[in-house]
């Protein structure tokens, strides 16, 4: 096993001399790096605090300026409900691949009152969002920097979208996530830096969909229930209907479907945005109303469009005395598999073996959910999973490998640097997403 990995190390290509400037300004910059994190970590950003949102893009948006990037705070419509989104681009080398750099600002949580909560703990720190995904954030700047510092940074492409509502999208999408979708429309190949792994990497991700079910029945008096002129009631359909779901859409890689919640009854209320309802009956009513509300995650449209057939049909075939409707909603479209992104990968494992960090490996696309670069996956090949490596995301209790930031940051700096000296021209699925699109 030794000389297996000696051999390993042996064939990667090694660093040439920029790499190893940058290598050395980003060990250089270690501990800066953690009070950069500390900094904005330390400024409360849940969601829907759009305030300390925008603070937090204040601050990556200077040290972005300082670099020479064009910044810019893109608001979205009021309707949308969201702080807005950080967009900053650096141009380069004419016909040198453009860069889509993506991250995000807010976290599902904060601390308790609010304020500091950034706990150092030896090689680790306690710290809301100091890996989902301020720490991403972090070692994307700090890759920046250490490019800058090797003069390695003025021939890219870059840009940037760190979206405000990662977490907990606004709606309509189509207006939350336009300024990624259209810098997507101008770039040939997206990075994502949600939290990492020191062996994989991610090159698909799940699609998210929603589906609610509303069956009716013919409300009557119990006694007569499964009878000819009562039928089954509206409960007994939707049943049947997650019933059938499960035996036979059960099985298939990566497609999953989850009964979220159900009500049934006399009395039925339902609010498809809080999720939330309210059912009352008298136990001897054959109940004339139920709904079923639930998500459906997915690896490909393909997938998605076979299943919802599939489900529109399972709902058609109703129970005597009832009737029943599906419905869907788009969320997140599925990061599909790509040659492009197998390509990508084995560039970022070249970086890692080259530093000596190993080999990394594609992530098993189940273990992951959706995420922003599922929004510009159906128009450039990408990769995800490329931040700060940590553990318990979405809780107080979150935790930042402290260790992983020179390790992520290295082998960020190293892909970009790669990456950027290719032309354009060897990433060809822009082509036709522009053709799509109708971008120019």
């Amino acid at each position: 096993m030794f000389f297996a990995a000696a051999l390993l190390i042996l064939q990667a290509p090694s660093l040439d001399r920029a790499e190893q400037r940058v290598r050395t300004g980003i060990a250089a910059a270690r501990e800066e790096q953690i009070t950069y994190l500390q900094r904005v970590v330390d400024i409360p950003s849940s969601t829907l605090n759009f305030e300390g949102v925008r603070k937090v893009g204040a601050v990556f948006r200077a040290s972005l300026d300082s670099l020479g990037f064009t910044t810019n705070w893109v608001a979205v419509p009021d309707a949308v409900g969201r702080a807005g989104q950080l967009v900053a681009e650096h141009r380069g080398r004419s016909g040198a691949v453009r860069l889509l750099l993506i991250g995000h600002l807010d976290t599902v949580v904060e601390p308790p009152g609010g304020g500091a909560n950034f706990a150092r703990e030896d090689s680790t720190a306690r710290a809301i969002g100091g890996a989902d995904m301020k720490g991403g954030d972090v070692v994307i700047l700090y890759a920046l920097k250490a490019l800058a510092a090797a003069g390695a940074l003025r021939d890219l492409n870059i840009t940037i979208v760190f979206t405000g509502d990662e977490e907990h999208p606004g709606e309509p999408l189509a207006d939350a996530r336009r300024a990624l979708i259209e810098a997507a429309q101008h770039s040939d190949v997206a990075l994502a830096f949600e939290a990492g792994n020191r062996s994989d990497v991610t090159v698909a991700r799940r699609g998210a969909s929603a589906w609610r079910v509303t069956a009716t029945g013919r409300q009557a008096h119990s006694a007569g229930v499964f009878g000819e002129a009562a039928g089954y009631g509206a409960i007994y359909e939707v049943a049947r209907i997650l019933d059938a779901f499960r035996t036979q859409l059960v099985g298939e890689q990566y497609l999953t479907f989850n009964a979220a919640t159900i009500v049934g009854g006399t009395d039925v209320t339902y609010d498809t945005v809080a999720i939330s309802g309210t059912a009352a009956s008298k136990l001897n009513i054959i109940p004339p109303r139920a709904i079923a509300h639930g998500d459906l995650r997915f690896i490909s449209s393909e997938q998605l469009e076979r299943t919802r057939e599939r489900m529109r049909s399972i709902v058609a075939q109703h129970l005597p005395g009832t009737d029943a409707t599906i419905v869907f909603r788009d969320e997140y479209p599925a990061m599909s598999p790509t040659p492009g992104n197998a390509r990508l990968l084995a560039v970022y494992d070249s970086a890692s073996r080259a530093l000596g960090y190993g080999p990394v490996a594609a992530l098993d696309p189940g273990r992951r959910g959706a995420g922003d670069i599922s929004f510009v996956a159906p128009l450039i090949d990408g990769l995800d999973g490329l931040g700060a490596l940590g553990s318990g995301s979405h809780a107080p209790g979150e935790r930042v490998d402290l260790k992983s930031l020179k390790m992520q940051t290295e082998r960020a700096a190293v892909l970009l640097y790669r990456l950027g000296r290719r032309p354009a021209s060897q990433f060809g699925r822009q082509t036709g997403a522009r053709r799509q699109t109708g971008a120019n």
